[in-house]
């Protein structure tokens, strides 16, 4: 999976906003590069909302084990649910885990930083991990809409 097919899978969901911070839109500039995925059937960026997948193509700061730092590495990050984190890690999002290696590619892991907040992984998504991480981003998609028909009243059509 490439990037782009990455946010040309998420972007077809309808009510997704992808935003793709730049130089020259206010954005901070460890930003730019990366992609982040919101439920905003308005399409605009909301205050108060988490994305619920984001695509990252550098280290930052706390995270440089990840090794995002190569040619062509990135991760996508994904809040697909506690259900799905303890499917795919093991364990509860607040439970102690194995020490795994935050740069190892085509595997769905726990986030290394957000992982307590049962935020997954995949860094360099591949062959092995292509079908899982669509299902996840898929997961995330459907939990963020829910979460903004609770909040507006709104329901599916």
């Amino acid at each position: 999976m490439t990037i782009d097919e990455i946010i040309r899978f998420v972007s077809n969901l309808e009510g997704v906003l992808a935003l793709r911070p730049g130089p020259g839109d206010g954005s901070p500039e460890i930003s730019w590069g990366d992609t982040f995925f919101y439920y905003s059937p308005s399409g605009v960026v909301p205050n108060a909302t988490q994305p619920f997948a984001t695509i990252v193509t550098k280290n930052y700061p706390g995270d440089e084990k990840s090794r995002l730092d190569h040619p062509d590495a990135f991760r996508v990050n994904i809040a697909a649910g506690k259900e799905s984190f303890i499917r795919w890690t093991g364990h509860a999002p607040r439970e102690a885990a194995m020490d795994i290696d935050p740069s190892v590619t085509d595997t769905v892991i726990a986030h290394p930083v957000y992982g307590s907040a049962g935020w997954l992984a995949v860094v360099n998504p591949g062959q092995r991990s292509d079908k899982t991480t669509r299902e996840l981003l898929h997961k995330a998609y459907d939990l963020a809409r829910s979460r903004y028909e609770r909040r507006t009243g709104a329901t599916s059509s």
